[in-house]
């Protein structure tokens, strides 16, 4: 594209795309990069931005989710879940960091919490908790965990992120005595009733991906003899004699055992939607509704 220099027209640098840059630039080499809408210039080793553009983009962010228990052991929480809208700084990376779902616990142990997820220093979400083990307490995360039949008390969840597990019940004997479900983004984990173990609260809704996907249940109680709890929907995992692990990079819990180990967690996800063209790079790009999706699945660096 020409340049000009005239006394009322200005001067129009060269212009290029991210993926059209020149091959083979000179240090101080100038032009308009038409992918970020910005000036930018090569330094001798890179291309760097004449100025600083902000731009607003909308996010997802998901930790992995909560174990479920051992021996007749409460669901695992959710992974916390966030969603909103921040700006980026164009130029500028950001480190993505995807949490892995808690293990189940085994023995007689609760299952573990899940691990965080973060977006670079602005968001951080907590793992869900791990549900609880035969007479071991329900741990608290981004959703808190199931109580058991022996240890009824459920973990708690985190204001924003997720709900409260369900609590166990004990009546006694056989199939009176049913944990809780874990806690899910969306709803309290179902509490263990005389006949059946709680189910996994529900997750939440989001259309980020650009259709909507539900994220963040919990993971199904374990029983003694009843009716075992079913997982949350988001991925959460069923409980019962051959408990069902949350669902990978939906953040849902693992579901509590009848006898044995619980399952896993699932792990967490990103997602990053702007309008427009693509201007950043990192993840899984997808494009819908005139927006552009970003995905991680896994740790990893976006560059606005």
């Amino acid at each position: 594209m020409p340049s000009y220099i005239g006394g009322t027209t200005g001067v129009a640098p060269a212009q290029w795309t991210t993926a059209g840059r020149p091959s083979s630039p000179l240090a101080g080499q100038l032009g308009w990069n038409t992918t970020l809408g910005q000036l930018e210039s090569w330094t001798g080793s890179q291309w760097q931005q004449i100025t600083s553009l902000l731009y607003s983009a909308s996010y997802l962010v998901v930790a992995g989710g909560g174990g479920g228990g051992s021996t007749y052991g409460g669901g695992g929480g959710a992974g916390g879940l966030l969603t909103a809208s921040t700006a980026f700084n164009s130029g500028s990376t950001y480190t993505i960091t995807i949490g892995a779902g808690g293990a189940g616990g085994s023995g007689s142990a609760t299952g573990s919490t899940g691990v965080s997820t973060t977006l670079s220093t602005i968001i951080t979400t907590l793992g869900g908790g791990g549900g609880a083990a035969q007479s071991i307490a329900a741990l608290s995360g981004g959703s808190g965990g199931g109580g058991s039949y022996n240890s009824t008390v459920a973990g708690a969840g985190t204001s924003g992120q997720g709900n409260a597990g369900g609590a166990g019940f004990n009546g006694g004997t056989g199939a009176t005595q049913n944990a809780g479900g874990g806690g899910g983004a969306g709803a309290v984990g179902v509490s263990g009733t005389s006949g059946s173990a709680g189910a996994g609260g529900a997750g939440s809704s989001n259309s980020l991906s650009g259709s909507a996907v539900t994220y963040a249940g919990g993971g199904g109680g374990g029983t003694v003899a009843g009716t075992a709890g079913a997982g949350g929907a988001g991925g959460g995992g069923a409980g019962g004699a051959s408990p069902v692990a949350g669902t990978a990079n939906t953040g849902g819990g693992g579901g509590g055992t009848n006898s044995g180990t619980g399952a896993a967690g699932g792990s967490g996800i990103v997602i990053i939607s702007y309008a427009g063209a693509q201007r950043g790079t990192g993840g899984t790009v997808t494009s819908s509704g005139g927006n552009t999706i970003h995905t991680f699945t896994s740790s990893g660096t976006f560059t606005a």
